[in-house]
């Protein structure tokens, strides 16, 4: 599928249309997956999520820096995406991570090819979900919020060597524009976002809204 042909897809009603029922069925799985054993009800689940990913969507919208080839510095989107996986688990994040993704591709498409997308939008959204691996453990929000924004991280490395390596400038390579381009703008949101998460009026609020969640 050439690139104007897949563009041309996710410009067209019929791709927004499918895009919107695979982002409504994801829902759905955020609120079905969350277990009968588990303290927090499903509505709660479908509910938070749904709230938090439109916070998380009008943030990114604000944007602090811009990079050229797509990616920018936004006021602690990931951050949002990161508390649905602390709150309830790598599943349900990782799925939240995949709507916003989705609704990102749905509102402002750039599509090379279905790889591209894939690592792009859903995966590397969803990957912030990975988070949730350690909402039980001591340190877990911070220790979350470096896996999750390293597993974004990946996603975006991979899809600038594989897709946008020969656009690299003089002096570097695919592998290491990659590396530079994305860390410039992932990195920079990253370190605000766990020094946010370690200031203690912060981490209380977190664990206050955690508690009453239940």
């Amino acid at each position: 599928m050439s690139e104007e042909i897949l563009q041309s897809f996710f410009d067209s009603l019929k791709g927004q249309i499918i895009v919107t029922a695979i982002i409504v069925l994801l829902l759905f799985g955020i609120m079905i997956i969350t277990g009968k054993d588990e303290k927090r009800s499903k509505t709660k689940a479908l509910t938070f999520s749904a709230i938090m990913i439109a916070i998380a969507f009008a943030l990114n919208q604000i944007t602090l820096f811009r990079m050229p080839q797509g990616g920018s510095i936004t006021p602690f989107s990931m951050l949002v995406l990161i508390l649905i996986a602390f709150y309830f688990g790598p599943r349900q994040g990782i799925m939240a991570g995949m709507v916003f993704g989705l609704l990102d591709l749905l509102i402002n498409p750039y599509a090379i090819h279905p790889v591209q997308i894939l690592l792009d939008y859903p995966l590397a959204f969803g990957a912030l979900g990975l988070s949730g691996l350690f909402r039980n453990r001591k340190y877990g929000l911070q220790i979350g919020c470096i896996v999750g924004i390293l597993g974004r991280f990946i996603c975006s490395f991979l899809s600038g060597v594989i897709f946008f390596g020969s656009s690299a400038p003089e002096g570097f390579n695919g592998v290491t524009w990659s590396i530079v381009y994305n860390i410039t703008y992932l990195g920079v949101e990253g370190v605000m976002t766990i020094v946010l998460v370690s200031i203690p009026a912060v981490k209380n609020l977190i664990d206050r809204l955690d508690k009453a969640i239940y």
